[in-house]
């Protein structure tokens, strides 16, 4: 069929419909209109090939270039399909002009780049040259900074006049989905090893891929941050909600060597009556040569069932480190080999001594098996989730062995990068499907985009303890949540790290750490070489670390609480100030502080000796000292007390904060009132989430949530009548409502809340 586009112009165009508008090269006049069934792209042909652009939402646009017939890179991270999506179409002498309600798109007859405005046709990001064929390659212009692209130990947020290499290794990840505080978020859908040029000049920001047909990205419009990230998740998956227990004390080790000194961690800490949920068997629990085997060594272990169950008892959870390579001569590997799910080649393994071979987790049976051998070895006893470490996959040590490998998606040099996102998918499908009981939970050593939706954490690696380490944990962390993956945590005092009974100079940097761990999504104990449990350490240092686990479990119900916000509202944990203050051209550029969640300013402290800390307080709005309630206005720096016990920490004016009791784990049953500190200077709200703690309940809408609102003029809370309920949900909970200003800090009521609206007064709170 051939139309004008004018004619075809009157009408408006649905994705839906399966239009395609069909543009012959730049250099012709006779554009003409085609309609086919099978897409709602806009195409342009040009000499080199073909640009095809799609609307997925009204602020999310799919490009992609290649040569006819290309339909884009290997790309399992998005799992979503384009929407319903109004879009009109203009043509001007140069120019090709998609719009829908949010976002133009503009096309340049001459050079078919693409540039993508605001409603407002403010520019946002604009396309330069472009490659593709054996690799892929374009250049964007657009202003900086840059942030996101996985986790790296550089020190660096900002990517301004770096090169970000995207491979996936020991303490590297590599995430292809960037943000802008400008406004917008790009997920570049290739898998293989990819550099990402942040520089300065006309196309101040350029993407190579080493492999690939074609170009493939999804631009992302915000312009907040919070909806950049709102939009990857759509793209590709959810957060689903991890167990309450999953945000207590992790305690860890490499590694605990036999049954009785696994099980002797919590019950110690029960003994001392410091508050723990979670010990880990990290490797070497099998036998010499049977690495793979997913099963413990008699001699060490006798009894692992009544192990899991010793700790269970004690209301501690337990997970376990299992790997995707297998040493020579393994059953499990034979089972693998047999259904042409192993890789061929044997790699020299990293440590210890000998050679293994890895699983292809690209494949379908593949991961069917290697879930199925874990669970009938390991899942039956009981444990709680799954440590899936050296999953870039490591192979030999030597990065870019993957990519030599021949997979069952394709050459390994195309796919490369998605290995974690593949291996993590087949643990949290088979452990949704065989333990439906308990929430998923897995650690992973690496990530891709799209893992958030596989229940995981990701952790920085075998780190090495120094104070130059611990400083680059915090740019690494934030570009990591910046990069849509929300969980994320550290080796608390470095994975290499000194015997702290041994070295006293350790003790200082293990609690600087251990404080900034506080403040992270996991709050993991972790480390080779003598345990860092907290009976090692002096007794004045164990006081500061006891102090720091009992503020953890304090705010509990906040943490649990964001994670229903990651959940229901795209959320993010630890952010960036970009964030919550993109208009602070200062806030930008700092690069050791964070937010977690929307209440608090976390400023680590990263220098030995220190007993000050300069923090600056971003926005224009008061801030509040956390430990004394005093009022700071903002946009300014201070000098923040910070001897050794303390961690400089500060409230948003405008905050509701609930803080639990110190309890000897996350869902220990107590009497003791839930205390809802607010924060004065701006009227606030915010939504306090519980339910069962563990299980899919949530799901069916066995949850319940209460809206809590703060009227800063008339100095009045108002608890909102509660919204839903699960078993063992209690009938009436007490809530100390308290004011977090210092001036107001006699000003507290009790209230006895049975599900009704209550409205809380407190005049002096200012």
């Amino acid at each position: 069929m051939r139309s004008s586009l004018k004619d075809f112009m009157s009408k408006s165009l649905l994705p839906t419909m399966g239009m395609l508008l069909a543009l012959t090269s730049a250099a012709q006049a006779d554009t003409v209109v085609q309609k086919l069934e099978d897409t709602g792209a806009l195409a342009l042909r040009t000499e080199r090939g073909v640009l095809t652009i799609e609307p997925w939402q009204d602020g999310i646009i799919h490009v992609r270039f290649g040569t006819p017939g290309y339909r884009g890179n290997y790309n399992p991270a998005v799992i979503a399909h384009p929407g319903t999506v109004a879009f009109q179409v203009e043509e001007t002498p140069d120019t090709y002009l998609l719009t829908t309600a949010r976002l133009h798109v503009r096309v340049a007859k001459r050079t078919a780049a693409v540039t993508f405005l605001d409603a407002k046709d403010h520019v946002i990001l604009e396309e330069g040259e472009r490659d593709a064929g054996v690799g892929a390659t374009q250049w964007f212009k657009t202003a900086t900074p840059v942030y996101g692209l996985g986790q790296h130990q550089n020190g660096v947020l900002d990517y301004s006049g770096h090169t970000i290499h995207l491979q996936q290794a020991n303490t590297d990840v590599g995430i292809p989905m960037l943000v802008s505080p400008t406004g917008f978020g790009l997920l570049w859908n290739n898998a293989s090893v990819t550099d990402v040029d942040v520089a300065t000049g006309t196309l101040p920001l350029g993407i190579r891929s080493e492999a690939g047909p074609g170009i493939d990205y999804h631009f992302i419009l915000g312009p907040k941050l919070d909806e950049v990230i709102a939009g990857y998740r759509a793209l590709t998956g959810d957060v689903p909600l991890m167990a309450r227990w999953t945000w207590g004390m992790w305690q860890s080790k490499e590694h605990y060597s036999t049954q009785e000194e696994l099980v002797a961690i919590p019950r110690r800490y029960r003994d001392m009556g410091v508050p723990i949920d979670a010990v880990v068997q990290d490797w070497q629990y099998w036998a010499g040569g049977q690495w793979g085997s997913h099963q413990f060594e008699a001699s060490r272990y006798p009894d692992p069932k009544s192990m899991v169950g010793a700790i269970h008892d004690l209301h501690v959870h337990t997970i376990i480190s299992v790997w995707p390579r297998f040493d020579l001569g393994t059953a499990n590997l034979a089972e693998l080999d047999q259904a042409g799910a192993a890789f061929p080649d044997a790699f020299n393994n990293v440590y210890p001594v000998g050679f293994g071979r890895w699983y292809d987790a690209w494949s379908p049976k593949g991961r069917e098996i290697y879930w199925s051998q874990i669970m009938r070895n390991l899942g039956v006893l009981g444990f709680d989730g799954w440590w899936l470490d050296g999953d870039e996959a490591e192979l030999g040590g030597k990065t870019g062995e993957m990519r030599e490998q021949s997979t069952a998606a394709g050459p390994g040099i195309v796919v490369n990068n998605s290995f974690p996102l593949l291996h993590t998918s087949g643990v949290h499908d088979g452990m949704r499907r065989d333990q439906p009981d308990k929430r998923v939970f897995i650690l992973s050593r690496s990530a891709y985009a799209g893992q958030q939706r596989n229940g995981v954490i990701t952790w920085s690696g075998d780190t090495h303890a120094s104070w130059e380490t611990l400083a680059k944990q915090i740019p690494a962390a934030l570009n990591f949540s910046l990069s849509g993956e929300p969980y994320w945590s550290a080796d608390i005092g470095g994975f290499f790290s000194p015997d702290p009974a041994k070295d006293q100079s350790y003790a200082e940097l293990f609690v600087r750490w251990h404080q900034f761990g506080v403040f992270n999504p996991m709050f993991r104990i972790h480390g080779a070489g003598q345990g860092k449990e907290i009976w090692n350490f002096d007794p004045a240092i164990q006081k500061i670390l006891i102090d720091d686990v009992k503020l953890r479990y304090r705010l509990l119900p906040y943490i649990y609480s964001l994670s229903w916000d990651v959940l229901s509202h795209r959320g993010t944990m630890m952010r960036a100030l970009a964030f919550d203050f993109p208009d602070d051209a200062a806030a930008l550029r700092v690069t050791d502080q964070y937010m977690f969640g929307k209440a608090f300013l976390v400023s680590p402290v990263l220098q030995a000796g220190a007993t000050t800390r300069s923090v600056y307080l971003p926005g224009d709005g008061p801030w509040f000292d956390f430990w004394t309630g005093a009022a700071q206005p903002g946009g300014r720096r201070v000098d923040a007390k910070a001897d050794l016990a303390t961690l400089p920490l500060f409230v948003r004016a405008g905050s509701i904060v609930p803080l639990g009791p110190v309890k000897a784990y996350a869902d220990a049953p107590s009497d003791e009132p839930l205390e809802l500190r607010v924060y004065p200077g701006r009227d606030a709200a915010y939504e306090l989430y519980d339910d069962q703690g563990d299980g899919y309940g949530y799901q069916a809408g066995k949850r319940a949530i209460i809206l809590l609102a703060w009227s800063d003029k008339q100095r009045r809370l108002t608890i909102q009548a509660r919204d839903g309920a699960f078993a063992g949900m209690p009938a009436t909970v007490r809530f100390r409502v308290v004011c977090g200003a210092a001036a107001g800090a006699g000003d507290e009521k009790t209230v006895v809340y049975t599900g009704a609206a209550v409205t809380v007064p407190l005049p002096r709170c200012r």
